[in-house]
């Protein structure tokens, strides 16, 4: 089982917030939000499947892989199925596959939705759909300590 099945949500989501760093050509960590554009902005999809068997979730995480990898924009990309052995109270499970894009500005995203390739992810996938949840939201950009010197 690869790893990212074992990441749960709440780490997706600090991982998304986490991107808003980088670090530079000498290694030191420098912000990357700071864009002419406005702020990253973090797509984050949870996919609830008709069939949720496991080689339906695996086709759909192919597929994102597929189609919507590689768009001009994306800081980061990550899809993964849920982790269901995270059993707390504060656990939402009512997903079967999840997927997280960092965009660095809403433009980018933007170009993103109407690209081909995200129009055909959709077409190809969206008969399996039970349900799709969408939650975006703007990153702030994370403060970098000084180096000591």
């Amino acid at each position: 089982m690869h790893l990212m099945h074992k990441i749960p949500i709440i780490g997706g989501i600090l991982a998304a917030a986490a991107v808003a760093m980088t670090v530079s050509d000498s290694g030191r960590a420098e912000e990357s939000s700071a864009s002419s554009e406005g702020p990253q902005l973090a797509h984050i999809v949870y996919f609830k499947l008709k069939d949720a068997s496991g080689a339906a979730k695996a086709r759909l995480v192919a597929a994102c892989k597929m189609y919507l990898t590689g768009h001009e924009g994306t800081v980061s990309f990550a899809v993964g199925t849920l982790a269901a052995d995270f059993k707390r109270e504060v656990n939402d499970q009512n997903f079967d596959v999840s997927l997280h894009l960092v965009f660095a500005s809403k433009e980018a995203h933007d170009k993103y939705q109407d690209h081909p390739r995200h129009q055909k992810f959709v077409e190809d996938n969206k008969p399996n759909w039970e349900k799709v949840r969408v939650f975006d939201s703007y990153l702030s950009p994370v403060p970098v300590p000084k180096a000591a010197e």
